[in-house]
């Protein structure tokens, strides 16, 4: 495995399309792991509200629920 400091050496060692080309396939590569993330979240959402473990309210309602622990 590389440390961070090799892969930036690495990063500076590609030419600037190359960077380019690299930044751009990160940023998609961390949208889709936001989009899965956010997906598996709704997912668990939504079984909870089925099994009725979901809980609605106010900020002032999860506030109070908070302080009642």
């Amino acid at each position: 495995m590389m440390t961070l400091q090799e892969m930036l050496n690495l990063f500076e060692s590609l030419s600037g399309d190359e960077q380019d080309l690299l930044l751009e396939m990160l940023h998609k590569y961390k949208d889709q792991t936001r989009e899965k993330e956010i997906l598996t979240n709704f997912k668990k959402l939504k079984q909870a509200i089925a099994t009725g473990t979901a809980k609605r309210g106010t900020v002032e309602d999860l506030i109070a629920d908070l302080n009642e622990d």
